[in-house]
């Protein structure tokens, strides 16, 4: 099966909804979305050919058999939206709110009954009969079960697209007569007990189940979605009136283009099924904020961060050295500081002036034209004139950061050349402060009052997403990243400001044990390897000596190891990098020390025979260039 027409409506740069991704084995699982785009409607999906086969469904599936639902078949989705649950923004392809109503597993049936009751089908009968038409299958979920069939039929209207099917409910002993679909005992997720207007963002709805990163709603702590209310349905407020406008809009231009042959059933269907183009709907929108974002020629001055204490009158700076975190063991809870998800991405600050962005690496690197994606990002700011401070991240299918990602995407030479965007790979823009707005400096304004001045100005939708903060509660939150897989979290002081340096108001608590190494030199490949055996790594001490910390032979491929190798053909020397001489290892092969590693592990090891702290487990997890080798120091690496 192919997932071209589900790519083909989608910009995966500004929505959510994960990437087009076949998968080699079908779960059987099925789910049902209630979705909140130009009509409210149920979509109906099946696990199956490594896809989720899909129905739009206006009336939604019923329990009674008496219910013949309209079933309009849509595009082949990816089996990693099985549990998306959050927002699409406004201006996407099938923008609006998604639920998860139902879920839970399917089989199919044999088209051929046994004494008189269907039986279990398979694999090739399911393919067969989804073919012909009538698919009949048994479902297991926490709202739906038993036995049901989709009926593929033949519209009486001229200019059909042949997608018209019927969803029916089989007599059996889970038949409900009378079903009613909006009674209140189905308002809210399967996944996380929210309404509609909760996930929307009106009263709960966390930025990572809406902005593709993270949960789709599996963090449970009830502290979570209580932190995000406050903070979203601000911004929520400060932007429905101009959205609720645009779709007003929107909706009159369909209403003048519907058919009069059509009935009114088979136009909500097909309008669901079949919605203006992304490019057409956004038209309206992207128009409207070139309207907004007109500059008038006396720069602007923000009446908002005048009034905060700390701020200061002054030029736009043109350089900023990052505010750093320190390593600390553990996870906290105190009222003093505020807890935010740890993104493994590319460090950026973003300076927007005059409707254009400069991307700038901490070491100083112009990030710019590796990201050109990210150019559209002043479009959402409410600002002429501002200063972001954030990360680049590239996510998984299932909306985490994945660094593995962001070295696919930039290829082993990120920095030196301008690379092409890989598809599939796209990026987003992760902002989590703001260090200058509209003429006034706002670096000696305290932590919190600057991040709820960023979440004003972000406008919802786009390639930039905000960096939600969670107050007190660093212990829970540490655990929901440890559910979701995800690197760690970042402590922050709530009346902190803005240190261009390392410092103890930031503290960076890490799940897995990563680090940053410098590379001084690798070693011969022995047996079948070729290239070479392994990297030998180092970290600067205090009196900025190379201080040896192991070597990293795994994570590489064939083509890593040869295109690594090389690299270091143009950085040998026979000068040793290390502090004294190395033990334990054959003939090293030294190299200037330029190349920065990230390097994942298990725990640090005291090695009497060697002396000193050691990486124990490495794994190679890609080349940095937004680090300098200066900055991988050896105190600071141990969490104390």
């Amino acid at each position: 099966m192919s997932l071209d027409e589900y790519k083909r409506k989608r910009r995966f740069g500004e929505t959510p909804e994960p990437p087009p991704m076949l998968e080699q084995k079908s779960r059987h699982r099925f789910v049902v979305q209630r979705h909140d785009a130009s009509r409210l409607h149920y979509d109906f999906r099946l696990e199956m050919e490594g896809v989720l086969k899909s129905w739009a469904v206006p009336k939604g599936p019923s329990l009674d058999p008496a219910d013949k639902r309209l079933a309009m078949q849509v595009e082949d989705h990816p089996v990693s939206y099985y549990d998306f649950e959050g927002t699409i923004p406004e201006g996407n392809y099938g923008g609006g709110t998604v639920m998860v109503w139902d879920a839970g597993t399917w089989e199919p049936l044999s088209p051929v009954p046994v004494d008189g009751e269907y039986v279990p089908g398979t694999e090739k009968e399911a393919a067969a009969m989804l073919a012909k038409g009538d698919l009949k299958f048994r479902l297991k979920g926490k709202r739906l079960n038993g036995d049901f069939a989709l009926v593929h039929i033949k519209a009486r209207r001229s200019d059909s697209k042949g997608n018209e099917w019927l969803l029916i409910k089989k007599k059996d002993s889970d038949v409900v007569p009378g079903f009613d679909i909006n009674d209140k005992k189905y308002d809210t997720s399967i996944l996380t007990d929210r309404t509609m207007k909760q996930i929307a963002g009106d009263a709960g709805s966390a930025e990572w189940t809406t902005s593709r990163p993270a949960s789709r709603g599996k963090v449970k702590a009830a502290w979570l979605a209580d932190a995000i209310a406050r903070a979203d349905s601000k911004r929520q407020a400060s932007t429905s009136e101009n959205a609720d406008h645009v779709e007003n809009e929107s909706a009159g231009k369909k209403t003048s283009k519907k058919k009069a042959s059509k009935s009114k059933s088979e136009e909500v269907a097909q309008e669901i099924a079949d919605p203006a183009p992304a490019g057409e709907s956004s038209a309206p929108r992207k128009n409207a904020v070139k309207s907004r974002n007109k500059k008038s020629s006396k720069p602007s001055v923000s009446p908002v961060a005048k009034a905060l204490a700390g701020a200061e009158l002054r030029p736009m700076p043109t350089a900023i050295h990052p505010m750093l975190a320190t390593a600390v063991a553990k996870a906290f809870d105190n009222p003093d500081w505020l807890f935010e998800i740890k993104w493994d991405g590319y460090r950026a600050i973003a300076f927007i002036e005059a409707g254009r962005v400069r991307l700038v690496s901490r070491s100083q690197n112009d990030l710019t034209a590796q990201f050109s994606e990210l150019g559209t990002l002043p479009q959402f700011i409410n600002a002429d004139r501002a200063i972001l401070d954030g990360e680049i991240v590239a996510l998984d299918e299932e909306g985490r950061p994945s660094f593995s990602l962001m070295q696919q995407r930039t290829g082993f030479q990120p920095g030196k050349r301008r690379l092409p965007r890989r598809e599939g790979v796209p990026v987003v823009y992760y902002a989590f402060d703001l260090l200058y707005l509209d003429g006034f400096d706002l670096r000696r304004v305290a932590l919190e009052q600057r991040k709820l001045l960023l979440q004003e100005q972000i406008k919802p939708g786009g390639v930039i997403h905000f960096s939600d903060h969670y107050p007190e509660k660093g212990l829970a939150l540490l655990q929901a990243a440890r559910q979701r897989g995800l690197e760690g979290i970042v402590a922050k002081k709530r009346a902190g400001v803005y240190q261009e340096n390392r410092t103890g108001d930031w503290l960076k608590i890490k799940i897995t044990q990563r680090q940053e190494c410098v590379i001084g030199g690798y070693t011969d490949p022995e047996g079948s390897r070729e290239y070479f055996g392994a990297l030998v790594l180092g970290l600067y001490d205090r009196q900025e000596r190379l201080i040896h910390v192991g070597q990293v032979g795994t994570g590489f491929d064939h083509n890593a190891l040869k295109e690594m190798f090389t690299r270091l053909q143009l950085l040998k020397s026979k000068q040793n990098p290390f502090h004294g001489e190395i033990g334990g290892l054959r003939k090293v092969h030294f190299v200037q020390p330029e190349l920065v590693a990230e390097i994942k592990f298990a725990e640090w090891t005291h090695e009497t025979t060697e002396g000193g702290m050691k990486l124990r487990a490495p794994v190679f997890m890609g080349l940095r260039s937004d680090k300098a080798p200066e900055e991988c120091k050896l105190e600071e690496a141990v969490a104390i």
